[in-house]
């Protein structure tokens, strides 16, 4: 691999450099760049998003930034319209204001007299996914991507609906953004001006579950911000990178399959940045970026086009557990293409288990509705226990079937597909699919999962209700993985009717017959061993702060021994710190409630709770956003507050309440 020619140059740092669009709105950009880019020019690299350039991101800014600034790129990070210390206020998320507000900046800043005229996108999660997009308006300067744990289909992979059913972390990221657009700039930077900026956020600010949940087939709205509309309007070369510990699972693949000269990268980690991320081992992910960086903006011959198309990094299976600090496996990689070349085998599903012939299959799946407790969460970012724990209890809840113990190891790499025929006696159900690694004593190592809303079996655009009786033909395809199960162990698919708290429940308990059934499990030939070696990671020196209260993360499950109802309970305090360069001082509490009684779906309910603080001196600011979600059988229920303190005074209250039909939900 050719190492990058850049020579390490000094830098300075901007912390307010203001982007006025041609609508008066005021933008403001952290930049990085070299001391002497007016008379030696650069190309910049562009993070765009609304998560507070001052105290959100400060600490994976602290740790890239500077990075890629000393090895001669301007590295500009802009808080979008509406958040942090920029003008405005934000109506939602991946909006055509959004889009266009970034192309305007990729347009200023190209222009600008240190910048060499191109310019190259990066994000993780939300600036991932407005990277893509904005590559579809394929604005001149865009030369390069890189996308991390994004996606490139809104409505079939993020974190509103997955197979068509809804995810609880609509509401729960809901309440996330409810909390996070709802915080004030800083008054060292915007100055008297953010009381007005503040209210007028407050004010403004949407409740975005409800406008989510309005749109439950892949509508219009979805189909705006999925790239995979159209992957031909991307011109920029993309790099994709993602974690089989995230939710974005798919995307990778997907990208390598389908825009032209694309690569991607998928490690065992979380929802971070691959140099920082857990589970171990990360990557020297910054010299990765800036071979691409060096290739495609400034014309370097770094090698990159020579690099295999996917790297993914191949698990060995491990005893369940809520979380790993590391994966063993090791490094493959595919020359062309990703995974859909990879070889199928046939697992067909009969009255004795899983074998290799077809078996004749009559069985039945009627899962009480907490099934699902040890799934874990949906994307896991805030390093809490956030992985599926073992999965015993959840398939003993579930309709199961074993294979024999495998007689070699076994490397899955790509996407299973479970077809099944079925019958169900309600007209709305739901399917899980687990894909799960059995060792020796029966401890359950949940491999990956797909579920699928069946009204929804023949495309997410048209749903249709079920015929009690009738029998149907369906795939669930389940998520990408690379996962290697040691031979002497099972493998297991348990299929559940629920999955509570990852799904909300259909209206009715339904129970499914199922008929026949196949696995199509994509199985690579064995790694020896690493097929591709990585560089160490790097990093700039770590953010500085003072730590004012401890960071502690809490995840249990409660059974209330009188009612019945069974609740996840989810406390995420992620400390308390002040900034030992500036002095804003910030904290934050998360709290989520997730009940339901075993045999009523109609006891679903979700309950969050953010509490934020921002500090400066006498200046003490603080929001409290609640909101809960529950329904009957024809419609949802919403319910959300905020207030607003300064100095402990209630300075600001708003209440919402909504109620939205259920449409074949």
């Amino acid at each position: 691999m050719t190492k990058s020619l850049n020579a390490l140059r000094e830098i300075e740092e901007l912390p307010d450099l203001g982007i006025t669009l041609s609508d008066g709105c005021r933008l403001s950009a952290r930049i990085w760049r070299p001391v002497d880019a007016t008379q030696d020019p650069v190309p910049v690299i562009l993070e765009y998003l609304p998560y507070r350039k001052r105290d959100g991101t400060t600490a994976r800014d602290a740790l890239t930034h500077p990075w890629f600034a000393k090895r001669g790129y301007a590295c500009v990070r802009v808080d979008m319209r509406g958040n942090g210390d920029s003008q405005g206020v934000m109506t939602d998320e991946y909006t055509q204001q959004e889009l266009d507000d970034a192309v305007e900046v990729i347009t200023w800043l190209a222009a600008q007299g240190w910048c060499s005229g191109t310019v190259g996108m990066m994000g993780i999660s939300w600036g991932g996914f407005n990277g893509l997009q904005v590559a579809v308006l394929a604005p001149e300067p865009l030369k390069a991507v890189i996308t991390l744990c994004s996606t490139v289909d809104r409505f079939a992979d993020d974190i509103h609906y997955k197979g068509g059913c809804l995810l609880n972390e609509n509401l729960g990221w809901g309440a996330t953004m409810w909390s996070y657009s709802s915080r004030a700039p800083d008054p060292a930077l915007v100055g008297e001006a953010w009381r007005e900026m503040w209210m007028q956020r407050l004010e403004n600010e949407p409740f975005l579950p409800a406008t989510w949940l309005r749109h439950q087939r892949r509508d219009a709205y979805w189909r705006h911000g999925s790239v995979c509309e159209d992957y031909s309007a991307i011109k920029a070369r993309v790099l994709a990178v993602g974690g089989w510990g995230d939710a974005y699972k798919n995307t990778v693949p997907r990208i390598v399959e389908n825009i032209p000269g694309a690569k991607g990268i998928v490690g065992p980690w979380v929802h971070k940045y691959p140099h920082f991320a857990v589970p171990e081992p990360r990557i020297g992910f910054l010299q990765e970026a800036l071979r691409w960086w060096d290739r495609w903006l400034k014309g370097i011959d770094t090698g990159v086009e020579d690099d295999p198309d996917y790297r993914a990094y191949l698990m060995d299976g491990l005893r369940p557990a809520a979380w790993y600090t590391e994966r063993p496996g090791r490094w493959i990689a595919e020359q062309t293409g990703a995974t859909s070349h990879i070889p199928v085998e046939a697992w067909h599903l009969g009255d004795a288990g899983l074998c290799r012939a077809p078996a004749p299959l009559s069985a039945t799946v009627n899962s009480p509705q907490h099934c699902g407790m040890a799934a874990g969460e949906y994307c896991a970012i805030w390093l809490g226990p956030e992985m599926p724990g073992d999965q015993r209890c959840d398939d003993a809840l579930s309709t199961c079937f074993d294979s024999a113990p495998l007689e070699a190891d076994t490397d899955i790499v790509g996407a299973p597909v479970l077809h099944l025929r079925l019958r169900a006696d309600k007209p709305q159900a739901q399917i899980a699919v687990r894909l799960t690694h059995v060792h020796p004593d029966g401890a359950a190592s949940r491999i990956t999962y797909g579920v699928l809303n069946l009204s929804h079996r023949d495309g997410p655009a048209d749903p249709h209700l079920l015929e009690p009786g009738h029998a149907y033909d369906i795939a669930v395809p389940l998520d990408q993985i690379a996962y290697r199960v040691p031979a002497g162990h099972r493998i297991r698919v348990a299929i559940s009717s629920t999955y509570w708290p990852l799904l909300w429940p259909a209206p009715e308990s339904a129970t499914l017959t199922l008929e026949a059934g196949r696995l199509d499990l994509p199985v690579r030939a064995p790694a020896a061993g690493d097929e591709w070696a990585f560089p160490p990671p790097q990093a700039e020196a770590p953010w500085q702060t003072r730590a004012l209260r401890p960071e502690n993360h809490v995840r249990q499950s409660e059974t209330d021994m009188v009612s019945g109802t069974v609740t996840l309970v989810i406390e995420d305090d992620f400390g308390k710190r002040e900034d030992l360069d500036h002095g804003l001082i910030g904290g934050t509490i998360a709290r989520e409630r997730w009940s339901i009684h075993p045999d009523d779906p109609l006891s679903a309910r979700g309950w969050c709770h953010w509490t934020d603080e921002r500090e400066r001196g006498d200046w003490r600011l603080r929001t409290e956003t609640r909101c809960e979600m529950w329904s009957d059988a024809t419609q949802f229920h919403l319910a959300a507050r905020i207030e607003a303190f300064e100095n402990d005074n209630l300075l600001y209250v708003r209440d919402i309440t909504d109620s939205i039909d259920r449409d074949h939900l």
